[in-house]
Formats: structure tokens, sequence, C-alpha cells
């Protein structure tokens, strides 16, 4: 009699996962060695002797962890255990899941080799990473977590794709460059020149200072159109899938159910040029890209581009539509005179938006039925001028819109019907499909867009990528 094996099938990490996490490690020494050796400085065997012992027991530390790290998927969690000392294991049931990347390290990618990371609505801590696994494994169980995600057998491929924007590199390198920074870099090439004729000794002086400005300006440049380099989007029945990233790249899909707020950003040197920015805010546990200090994550669906672009993108991806925005009562001014002609709201029933910033004008559109809690907010000066502001907030610290200075009637009519409005939103999208507001509901309450609902349905495809 043959006895079947029972409970999960237990599966190791690749067998170069080893190499890979130490040859971060020999990278670094292998710099530091070089800069020992160019300042000519004494004792270089036992500097080498020092960086290989390093290396080695680098080494040996990721054999042992590759060895005590196992992973398996049983159909409805996926299981992670790993540790020597302290075992940790992890059950991440798949319902529960915001967001599957697939990270490739250059070090990585140079041994076919990629990294799995797993994200959880409502979780403080990161999910679940599984660093690494050959890339066909890496893509074929994000495949089955998205599947089994949406209810689907394990099994079913992942949906095909249709592409909807990609962005150029040079206008990728241009904005790095037109950011806040740029002017200050500016600045002070400025004001060498002019110590220069007046003062070369005080220029001389300050020649160190400009230096390091611009290192760390360029440093930063870099770090832009690296992780942005070859940014492509895209729509398909499982969520929003992200593309990017020049020595290390991510593919990054969100299902639509866990787009919390959708922000358009619009610095001020790009205003002019008609540029902007797109990004969703993703609840939970902080990722790769932004917010890690204030509890959410950040997701660019355009890093720069046209606002055609975005408005398609805003349409087409994300299912909803613009609508008019009402302005606050003039005596708003004394109390925001820099910002009051940024200042904006409006609500059409489904979604809420609202225009904020000095400079940089940010419009944040948040679903009704992702609304967390709704504030009433009145300090002294507003009282003095019988304004109000209402913030709604959603999942995550820091994700909210806000209806500034608000005349106190209107800031009372905005918060009952809010309050309304977003419970009905809940039970509407709860008694719908699975897939959230932004699958589920346009701006007016009607089905998703027609570009999605063509992709679930097997309907024509949407217009051709846009090349931003």
């Amino acid at each position: 009699m043959t006895v079947l094996p029972t409970g999960p099938l237990w599966q190791k990490l690749h067998p170069l996962t080893p190499v890979v996490l130490a040859g971060r490690s020999a990278v670094v020494l292998v710099l530091v060695i070089g800069e020992d050796s160019a300042r000519g400085s004494g004792g270089g065997g036992w500097a080498f002797l020092a960086a290989l012992g390093i290396v080695v027991l680098a080494l040996v530390v990721s054999v042992v962890r590759w060895l005590v790290t196992r992973w398996a998927l049983d159909g409805t969690t996926l299981r992670i255990e790993t540790g020597l000392v302290r075992r940790d294991a992890r059950q991440l049931p798949l319902a529960r899941i915001q967001a599957v990347d697939v990270v490739r390290p250059f070090l990585a990618r140079l041994v076919g080799l990629a990294e799995l990371r797993v994200r959880l609505a409502g979780s403080s801590r990161s999910g679940g990473r599984l660093a690494y696994l050959s890339e066909p494994v890496a893509l074929d169980l994000r495949a089955r977590l998205l599947a089994g995600h949406h209810g689907l057998d394990l099994g079913t491929p992942e949906p095909a794709e249709q592409p909807m924007a990609t962005v150029a590199t040079g206008q990728l390198v241009a904005a790095a460059l037109l950011s806040p920074a740029a002017p200050l870099a500016l600045c002070l090439v400025v004001v060498i020149i002019l110590l220069v004729t007046v003062s070369p000794a005080a220029a001389a002086a300050s020649v160190g200072t400009l230096v390091v400005y611009l290192l760390g300006f360029a440093r930063l440049t870099w770090r832009r159109v690296a992780d942005q380099y070859g940014f492509a989007v895209g729509l398909a029945p499982d969520g929003i899938r992200v593309r990017r990233g020049l020595l290390s790249t991510v593919s990054e899909t969100v299902p639509f159910a866990r787009v919390q707020a959708v922000r358009k950003i619009e610095p001020l040197l790009w205003r002019a040029l008609g540029w902007c920015r797109l990004e969703v805010d993703v609840a939970g546990s902080p990722g790769q890209e932004q917010g890690t200090r204030s509890g959410r994550v950040t997701k660019s669906l355009l890093p720069v581009g046209r606002g055609a672009v975005a408005d398609r993108l805003f349409s087409d991806l994300l299912g909803l539509r613009q609508f008019e925005l009402s302005r606050p009562p003039r005596r708003a001014r004394w109390k925001a005179p820099f910002s009051y002609h940024l200042l904006a709201a409006g609500c059409d029933g489904a979604v809420l938006a609202a225009t904020t910033g000095r400079l940089k004008k940010v419009t944040t559109w948040v679903p009704l039925e992702k609304v967390q809690s709704i504030r009433r907010v009145e300090g002294p000066v507003q009282r003095a001028l019988h304004l109000r502001t209402v913030h709604v907030d959603a999942a995550g610290r820091g994700v909210r819109a806000e209806l500034r200075d608000r005349d106190v009637q209107e800031a009372d009519r905005f918060f009952d019907q809010l309050v309304t409005q977003s419970r009905s939103a809940r039970r509407r999208v709860a008694s719908s499909s699975p897939g959230g507001a932004m699958a589920a509901v346009g701006v007016n309450g009607s089905d998703a867009s027609p570009s999605r609902a063509g992709l679930a349905t097997g309907q024509p495809a949407p217009p051709p990528p846009l090349s931003v």
C-alpha cells in the first residue's frame, strides 16, 4: 500500500541564491579596496585578506539562509518559512493580496534570477519575499497568486495585457533635471561665477560646497532616471501592470480593487511644458517607490507625460472621468494667500476630487467606497472668516482629499452628503461584481470603462498605446 504525502509541497529557492546575496557584499568590498589602492594606503595585503574573509563569511551566511528557507502554495495560501535560530513562518492568504511584484536586481539578472514580493492589504509588514527564484518560476508563481486572488483556478494563465503608455528616455531625463533642486543648483553656479569676479579667494572656498551639491543632484537625477527607465504601463483583467528599471527591473501588477486614491501632480516647472505625473495610492506596507515614511505605497502610472496622456490613463485605465470643480469663497484668500489660486473641490456622487498646493498643483481623486473617515476641521482664523475644511481619509496614513477653506454652510453640506454617498457607494460595490470602484463604477455609478469591460469579455481592445 502506497502512502501519499499530505500537506503542502515545499520548494526551495534557486541554488544560485547564495551567490547573488553574497555578491552584493563582494561588490561593495571591491570598491572599498579599489579606493584604498588608488590612495596608496599601506596594508594592502591585510586589507585583501580581510575583504576575502568578509566575502566568505557572507557566502556562508547566505548558504545557511538558503538551506533554512522554503515556500509552498497550497491553493489558498502562500507559505514561507525561514530562520535558523528563530523560525519565521508566514501564511499569506491569496484573498488579501494587494500587489505582486517581480524585481530583477542587476546581479540577479546576470544569472537569470528574480525576486518575488507579495504585499497584503492592511498589513503593517512587507508581506512576503522570495529571493531568489528563476525568472520563469517567479513569473509563473505571480500568475498563480493573482489567479487565486481573483478566485480563479491556479492553473489559469496570466491574461493578456493591453499596452497603454510608455515614457521616452529623453523626456524622463528632462523631467528629472527640472526637479525643484535644479533652480538651487543654477543659483549656486551663478553665485560662484559672481564671486570669481569679486573675490577669487571666496570663490575657491565655495567651490567645494558647489561640487558636493552638484554630485548629490547628479546622484538624485540618476536614481530617478534609472528607476523609471523604460517605463511602460498596461491594462489587464487582473489589474494594472507596470514595467520599469534600467539596471534593476521591476514588473508590478496592482489589482484594481486595491487602488485607494489617484493623484495628478503638476510641478511648477512642468506646468509651462504641459507635463504632469499620475500616481495611485495602494494602502498597506510601504514598498520600493515612495511613501516609506507615510505608511503607504505610491505607484507611478505615469512618471512624466503630457496632460492628454494622463487624462487618457485616468479614463481608460482607471475607469474614471473628470468633472468640474468649484472654488472656495474669495474671503479664503485671507486664510491661504499663496494657495488660494489652486484650491478647488467637487463630488459627483461616486468620486470626490480636491486640488491643493502652492507652487506644485496636486489633484486627488478618492472613490467614495474607499473612504475610511470624514473629518470637519475649523481653526481660529477659519472661524473668523466663517470657513471650514473637510478631510476625507482613505486607507493608509496620508491618503486623503482635502476640501480646504469652504464656506461653513457648503462644508456642512459636503460633510452630510459624503457620509450618505460613501455608505451608498459601499453598498453598491458590495452588491456588484468584485473589483472595487476602479473596476466596477465610473464617476456617475455606471459600469467600468468600455476598455476594461472589453478586455474582460473579449470585445475590441483599447486604442494603440501612447508614447510620451
